[in-house]
């Protein structure tokens, strides 16, 4: 059997504010309650559990694979909502991308204070 993320849990102030965040920036399925959670399914391997803990904690970095039309799709509901994404964190001003490894990326950080990443190709996957 190969290893393959299956739950990542993820602290958030508000965990509902910021599963539903996740889910229509990323076009995803509304989030449901899962135990102490609030569950995002990502695909049918991956769901990112939310969950809202009674202290503070540094934000977390994840990112996701997409496809070049759900890149476009997600820049665009980035844009619609007015959330600031960069090509690198906190490099080349607001509203860029990056073409790294031969594809797009660019960086925004969820209303929890996590910071996300869309990318079209996987790194290592082209020379830069």
């Amino acid at each position: 059997m190969a290893v393959r993320l299956d739950h990542l849990a993820l602290a958030a102030k508000d965990a509902h504010e910021s599963a539903q965040f996740l889910a229509d920036i990323l076009g995803l399925p509304d989030p449901h309650p899962w135990g102490p959670f609030i569950a995002v399914d990502v695909d049918e391997t991956l769901t990112i559990d939310y969950a809202a803990p009674p202290i503070d904690f540094p934000g977390q970095h994840v990112a996701f694979l997409v496809g070049e039309d759900d890149f476009d799709a997600i820049r665009g509901r980035l844009d619609a909502r007015g959330v600031v994404y960069y090509a690198a964190p906190g490099y080349r001003g607001p509203g860029t991308i990056n073409d790294n490894h031969g594809g797009r990326g660019l960086y925004f950080d969820d209303p929890g204070g996590h910071h996300l990443e869309v990318i079209t190709q996987r790194y290592g996957s082209a020379p830069d």
